[in-house]
Parts: C-alpha cells; structure tokens; sequence
C-alpha cells in the first residue's frame, strides 16, 4: 500500500492527513469524514466568534498549544 501526505486547509489551519492510493474507506466512513471534518470546523469557528481559547497544535514543534482571543500563545507542557 502506497501512503500519500495530503495537506487540508481548515480555516487558516494546514492540517497533515495521511491518504492511501488503494483506499479502504468505505462510502459511508468518507460521508462520516466529512461530517466530522464539518462539525470540528464549526467547533472551532464558534469558539472564534464567541472569544473563547482554543486547543491547537503546532506541527513544526510537536507541542500543543492554547491560544486565547487576544492571540496570545500558551504551550502545554
């Protein structure tokens, strides 16, 4: 099985998934992937309006943040 990295945009967030070229997802796991890939979207945007933190996670250091409203940055030690 041949393994591809796809880069996804959410909102003004890349996130990494890993992608098969010899998919086992079945149609209904896909539709299921794209209503969580939706309501997480929403979670995140109504976090945004509502200025609240939101848990997010740096790729280039591995390290898990908080941002607040403000934009300032809290890592999770």
């Amino acid at each position: 099985m041949i393994m591809d990295d796809k880069i996804i945009k959410v909102g003004n967030h890349s996130i990494k998934v890993a992608d098969s070229i010899e998919s086992n997802i079945s149609p209904e796991d896909r539709a299921m992937d794209k209503r969580v890939t939706a309501a997480v979207k929403s979670a995140i945007n109504k976090a945004s309006v509502c200025d609240n933190p939101i848990a997010k996670y740096n790729m280039r250091t591995k390290k898990a943040y908080v941002e607040q409203p403000n934009g300032e940055k809290k890592y999770v030690v």
